[in-house]
């Protein structure tokens, strides 16, 4: 069967306390039931099928499919057949987990997305700019037309006077968790005509259109060679930044451990959507509007692209 059902299949936990695992325990206290589970980890199908593979009476199939949907471990969805409309059933689950802890104890899991700084979404850009891959220059320089070729995919670096740019992490935060803090590294420095030791830049994030934080570099970082920056690259050209982590918790947000905003986790909102939308960039009216430099793990100091990590339990 080729039905498709656009849908992740997270992991779920389940909290012994909460009314949800006791429906599950009992829909799992099946053979049968287990069964179509496992018969339907290679996609979805619709009831008949499911009836045929396991040998049981189609009333039979329905009475059990029906348990494992109240319990919310199945997906089911009516599509066109051969005969007027059909069931179709996918899991809703690929793993199920039941940590027993006691009140004051927690699993502290951590959810990491390293994101390359050419895979941005959307983006504004006022020249000077541009962006280089490990082996050539994108585009024109100094043309924000640049920004939107199809190479920019393969960016190492780029740069710009003012503006953003804005990418969009895949929201993989398990439900029925939650989270403890959000961290935000890259590499970056201000943007001057080849590189300046005295200029700089106030470059800001946002977390969901929630600005969290503003960092001012001080420099434009050239003339002493990057560790990682391309051989073709001008030594007199950017070379490399400092590497800046923004982290949000429950208390608000700090900058390399100091404090910064009192934003914190609940304004962010990060489980609203399918992904948590990242931007960095600096403002046309900033106190100083001296660019920004963004450097991915093929260049600069640092072999890392633009990682947001999640800290949950």
């Amino acid at each position: 069967m080729t039905t498709e059902f656009s849908y992740n299949m997270p992991v779920l936990e389940l909290n012994v306390a909460e009314e949800q695992a006791v429906k599950v325990f009992k829909a799992l206290a099946s053979d049968v039931r287990l069964r179509i589970l496992t018969f339907l980890g290679d996609g979805p199908h619709n009831v008949s099928e499911i009836a045929e593979a396991l040998d049981l009476p189609l009333s039979t199939a329905n009475l059990h499919l029906k348990a494992l949907e109240e319990a919310g471990l199945l997906f089911t969805d009516w599509r066109p057949g051969t005969r007027g409309t059909q069931k179709v059933c996918a899991r809703a689950y690929s793993t199920i987990t039941t940590p027993f802890r006691g009140t004051n104890s927690h699993i502290y899991r951590s959810l990491d997305v390293s994101m390359p700084v050419g895979a941005f979404t959307d983006c504004e850009i006022a020249p000077t700019c541009g962006l280089h891959s490990e082996t050539n220059i994108i585009g024109y320089l100094d043309h924000p037309s640049a920004f939107y070729e199809p190479e920019r995919i393969h960016a190492q670096r780029l740069w710009f006077h003012h503006g953003f740019v804005e990418y969009r992490f895949p929201n993989r935060l398990p439900p029925q968790t939650r989270h403890e803090s959000l961290h935000l590294s890259f590499e970056a420095c201000s943007e001057a005509v080849m590189h300046h030791y005295n200029w700089p830049s106030d470059i800001s994030v946002w977390i969901n259109g929630v600005e969290i934080g503003t960092w001012t570099s001080p420099a434009d970082f050239g003339g002493e060679r990057g560790l990682l920056t391309p051989d073709w690259v001008s030594s007199d050209s950017s070379q490399y930044g400092l590497l800046k982590v923004w982290r949000v918790d429950n208390t608000g947000t700090f900058i390399d451990g100091t404090k910064v905003t009192e934003k914190c986790l609940a304004d962010l909102q990060l489980t609203a959507g399918d992904y948590i939308a990242v931007r960095i960039g600096v403002k046309p009216n900033a106190r100083h509007v001296g660019g920004v430099n963004l450097f991915g793990k093929k260049y600069g100091n640092h072999a890392q692209d633009i990682v947001l990590s999640i800290h949950y339990v």
